[in-house]
């Protein structure tokens, strides 16, 4: 969306790239929330925004990317799929439990501790965000010429 030419480095877990991260090894790092944060809070590496749409409850006060880059959003999510035959009073069951658990206080606030958002929603719903991310990322992946390695 910039134009900017960065090198991407292709570590093995966020540790290790953190590692030289810290050292000065490398100036720059996407990485995901839980696996910085405590370096974050402890002073060590200096947050510049979240690339997530909407603002993070864990770190309040920093920017998101869109605000400097109208249209910009990447975000991990985790899921609970199941397999394509399973009847949709199992998958109701499913739904409903995970979604309370999401709601409850004590799991919602270890989320955010960790830097992590719940997302509870209907299984439609999220099935509509796996298409929409397939086909945004497919999007990306095309434009920017990436191949597998």
């Amino acid at each position: 969306m910039t134009g900017v030419d960065m090198r991407h480095v292709p570590y093995r877990g966020s540790a290790p790239a953190l590692i030289d991260l810290l050292s000065g090894e490398v100036q720059v790092m996407f990485d995901l929330l839980p696996a910085s944060i405590g370096y974050i809070r402890g002073g060590k590496l200096r947050a510049l925004a979240v690339t997530t749409s909407m603002p993070s409850e864990a770190l309040p006060g920093l920017p998101t990317v869109n605000k400097f880059l109208p249209g910009y959003e990447a975000s991990t999510w985790n899921g609970v799929v199941v397999p394509k035959n399973t009847s949709t009073e199992i998958i109701d069951k499913l739904n409903r439990h995970i979604n309370a658990g999401l709601a409850d206080p004590n799991i919602k606030a270890r989320l955010t501790d960790l830097g992590a958002t719940s997302l509870p929603q209907s299984s439609a719903d999220f099935g509509k965000l796996i298409a929409d991310e397939t086909e945004k990322w497919g999007k990306v992946i095309r434009t920017a010429n990436i191949k597998a390695q």
